[in-house]
């Protein structure tokens, strides 16, 4: 029984570790550039909103309830929904401004 040992003399090139290494940096930008930065926007642009919320403003919550705010305190709302009818939310249970 013959064993054959075969050997390479050269070293592997070393251009497929930039190649690999540019294909890694090329993905974490595109990850970077489609999800990472838009949320982080889209975060920015919620906080923005929820701290510009003031009395008067009629607004929607996430449940769909229209209502107008009475109080504004740090973390929470008073909304009127129908007349003598209130409702205290969390900021962030408000999503948008009602037309």
């Amino acid at each position: 029984m013959a064993i054959v040992l075969l050997q390479s003399s050269s070293p592997p090139p070393a251009s497929g570790v930039w190649a690999n290494l540019i294909f890694i940096a090329g993905i974490i930008l595109i990850f970077y550039f489609f999800f990472i930065r838009p949320e982080f926007q889209r975060r920015k642009k919620e906080k923005a909103f929820r701290e510009g919320l003031k009395k008067g403003d009629k607004v929607i919550t996430v449940g769909g309830i229209y209502g107008t705010i009475v109080e504004v305190k740090d973390k929470e709302v008073l909304l009127e929904v129908a007349k003598g009818t209130k409702l205290r939310v969390s900021k962030a249970a408000i999503s948008a401004y009602a037309e």
